[in-house]
């Protein structure tokens, strides 16, 4: 994939509510405009990463990028789920990521129990990962203390003024 690393923003909007009701694991959702503007080398599956909401802290993340086989869902998402506790949902907010690696394809599952423990795995993965040199450095990449309409990040395709999609660097 030598579209990666993968620099990207754009506003959390409401997904499909299973995250955290269903999976107890809450997602953020990116937008259609920046779901449709993915380079085509960066196919579905599971990555890793780092995230920020807003002006806050970089965190580590994991994201489904698909048709989430499981429900099978017509409509192809990004859903990222930041690996912090946060006290409140931050839907509107601008979410900036780095996709930094590969984990695994998409897949279905037999049971729900079954894709939590999936996801699960994927995040101890992407811990791990996430602590490598190569990998932990992108944390303080000027990405995350730059805004969507600094100079230092060239956006590729601009959907409205709050919605960039970017790979800059």
């Amino acid at each position: 994939m030598k579209s990666l690393p993968f620099f990207c923003r754009g506003e959390v909007i409401r997904g499909f509510g299973r995250g955290s009701k269903e999976l107890g694991i809450p997602t953020a959702n990116f937008p259609d405009s920046v779901v449709d503007n993915l380079p085509p080398d960066i196919g579905t599956g599971i990555y890793f990463g780092w995230a920020c909401v807003g002006n806050g802290d970089v965190y580590k993340m994991v994201m489904s990028i698909g048709w989430n086989p499981y429900y099978k869902n017509t409509k192809k998402s990004m859903e990222t789920h930041v690996i912090h506790k946060f006290k409140e949902d931050f839907y509107g907010e601008i979410l900036s990521v780095v996709m930094v690696g590969y984990i695994r394809p998409e897949t279905t599952f037999d049971s729900l129990e079954a894709l939590i423990a999936a996801i699960n795995n994927d995040i101890e993965e992407a811990k791990v990962k996430l602590e490598l040199p190569e990998h932990h450095k992108l944390k303080d990449d000027n990405f995350f203390t730059s805004t969507a309409s600094s100079s230092s990040v060239s956006p590729t395709a601009t959907a409205s003024t709050s919605q960039t999609i970017m790979n800059g660097h």
